[in-house]
């Protein structure tokens, strides 16, 4: 792959190496040349060995070739006219690089820095860590900030200055409430009808003969209960995990919704030929090692888990309409349970406060929550009647994937039901963006303003992830945004977008931050200039798909370190390139200075 014109500068002192066979009488251009960036893979598979005569790319640029040359040859004198005699540079650049703490696919955060503006005409920098430095506050007037002034301002006796007339930096302004009850369920039995009483829930037994009418690509349905103590059971491939949530009052992202407590549900499908419901790789196994408990999209360790597993018409299991059916039939039985939620008055064991806020003067920030949209079985609901729901939502895909502004509130709210058949490890089921982490963690924080959370599809086409990623871009723009983060489930197709998005608002000037599962088996297949800044998903001890159902995905620690990176990139903090190799060393170095929990990785694809 040959060096672009723009990445060109930064690779002028790495060695010079054609990247394909080259005829005798070339004028060398950065095109005949192998990007650097490829070298140590291309060195570890014996694809290319380098030499001690070989040229930098700042020497041959420009050179004539005397000869025939080969592809992946390192460029000498003798097989060129007019060498560039260019100086090797200062000599500090002879000095020995400075070690990073950071060995992993992962920017360092950097520095811990927060500036916000006072209301006496100073800015307040605070830095919180740094290398060498801890603890260092600085107040500079706002006015020298603005015009780079180093002297001091003079006040005169006789003519006080007043404060300038700017909005106070951070005044929070609710704009919307919405309070999420949690309902404490004890206990799920299936019985001879469907009602909650004293904390236990039973689901009439003979539903699902009355489900399965809803679609006619699904053949069979079968309810059975797990408990906590259950897990180590077989079970065929995880298609969704579903709470069990209903609006009392108001409409999504506003006024009263219930969520049943201890209690979701697991949707499992195979044709009717026994082929699991799935694009590659399968959660089919013992239960208990092939989900990780306790992440967003998955079940808690307490929670009881009413599996429904569909039996879909044959060959219909990569299409859209045949996943499609499993989920409109389970959403019947759920609807019938959120019926009854309605009506049940039982012990609240919390409320959770939802506010949609704007924090005039805070920097202005988007989340970008790539989903997919390839059609066949790649495909989401947004914005149900019901919270996590089916009716009353639009198909991402059917939508052209074009880019959906929704409030956080409304995804808080279960705006989003997943229909998504990819990779288990690195699939956000529904019910992770009821409690998606990004989103919980921008809308605390005091020191941004969230102006929303933006759902693009990723199409199967180019041409159509151009056009789609586009849109994208003059959004972003006419939000009129200081930064965003961009995350991507999946990996490999989608990352196609996921890159473009970022270079669409890279080359806005806006600071963006991109969260996705990389590590081994996901690395980008494309990258740009503005991929500088990126956070690392993967749980895996090896770096694969593991086929641990919400394994890889957005956890808590993962949206802390993108939001501290966005932080940093926003207020022009250098962030320290990733290492080329992947590891978890970063990972925790990064969780470390955060002061979060450290991240310990799955190996084998079990929790065992």
């Amino acid at each position: 792959m040959s060096i672009t014109k723009e990445t060109l500068e930064k690779h002028l002192k790495d060695p010079a190496i054609f990247c394909c066979r080259r005829q005798k009488g070339l004028v060398i251009s950065a095109a005949d040349l192998e990007d650097p960036d490829l070298f140590d893979d291309m060195v570890e598979a014996g694809l290319l060995e380098l030499s001690p005569d070989g040229l930098r790319i700042e020497q041959v640029l420009g050179s004539t070739l005397l000869e025939d040359v080969e592809a992946l040859t390192p460029i000498t004198r003798s097989v060129l006219s007019g060498v560039n005699e260019v100086a090797s540079g200062s000599p500090e650049d002879d000095l020995p690089e400075k070690k990073s703490d950071c060995t992993e696919h992962e920017s360092c955060a950097a520095p811990v820095i927060t500036t916000r503006m006072g209301g006496n005409g100073m800015i307040h920098i605070e830095i919180a860590k740094a290398d060498r430095i801890e603890g260092l506050k600085l107040d500079v007037p706002v006015g020298m900030a603005a015009a780079g002034v180093d002297t001091p301002a003079v006040l005169t006796e006789d003519k006080p200055v007043a404060e300038p007339e700017t909005a106070q930096t951070g005044t929070k302004k609710v704009i919307r409430t919405l309070t999420k009850k949690h309902i404490k369920i004890t206990r799920v039995e299936l019985g001879d009808k469907t009602e909650i009483k004293d904390g236990v829930l039973s689901i009439d037994k003979s539903i699902v003969d009355k489900a399965v009418l809803e679609d006619p690509l699904c053949k069979s349905l079968a309810l059975d209960v797990i408990y906590p103590d259950q897990r180590h059971q077989y079970t065929e491939t995880i298609m969704d995990v579903c709470p069990i949530a209903t609006k009392v009052s108001g409409e999504l992202g506003e006024g009263i919704t219930k969520v049943a407590d201890g209690v979701v549900f697991m949707l499992t499908g195979v044709d009717e030929d026994g082929v699991q419901v799935h694009e590659f790789g399968s959660s089919e196994g013992y239960l208990d090692e092939k989900m990780y408990f306790g992440h967003p999209g998955c079940a808690d360790e307490n929670d009881i888990i009413i599996r429904c597993h569909a039996v879909i018409q044959r060959l219909t299991g990569m299409t859209r309409p045949g996943p499609f059916a499993a989920h409109k039939c389970q959403d019947y039985i759920i609807q019938a349970v959120r019926n009854e939620l309605k009506k049940y008055d039982g012990e609240v064991v919390r409320e959770e406060i939802c506010e949609d806020v704007r924090r005039t003067g805070n920097p202005r920030v988007v989340l970008v929550k790539e989903i997919m949209g390839q059609g066949a079985m790649h495909d989401n609901v947004i914005c149900p009647t019901e919270p996590c729901g089916i009716l009353g939502g639009q198909k991402n895909v059917d939508c052209g994937n074009v880019p959906i502004m929704l409030t956080p509130n409304q995804v808080r709210d279960g705006s989003i039901h997943a229909l998504t058949c990819i990779g288990p490890a690195t699939k956000e089921m529904t019910r992770h963006y009821i409690r998606e982490p990004l989103v919980e963690g921008l809308a605390a924080d005091s020191e941004i303003d969230l102006i929303g959370v933006v759902f693009v599809g990723s199409p199967q086409v180019n041409d159509e992830k151009m056009w789609v990623s586009e849109r994208l871009g003059s959004l972003l723009e006419s939000l009129d945004i200081d930064g965003c983060i961009i995350t991507t489930e999946g990996f490999g197709n989608n990352h196609i977008d996921f890159i473009q998005h970022i270079g669409q608002a890279g080359k806005r000037g806006i600071p963006v931050v991109g969260v996705s599962f990389c590590a081994y088996q996901g690395q980008l297949v494309v990258g740009n200039k503005y991929a500088d800044a990126m956070v690392e998903e993967n749980m895996d001890m090896g770096g694969f798909e593991n086929n641990v159902a919400g394994c890889s995905c957005v956890t808590k620690e993962v949206a802390a370190r993108a939001i501290q990176m966005l932080k940093n990139k926003m207020a022009g903090v250098e962030i320290k390139p990733a290492p080329k190799k992947w590891s978890n060393d970063v990972i925790n170095a990064n969780n470390k200075l955060l002061g979060l929990a450290e991240t310990k990785l799955l190996d084998n694809g079990t929790l065992h």
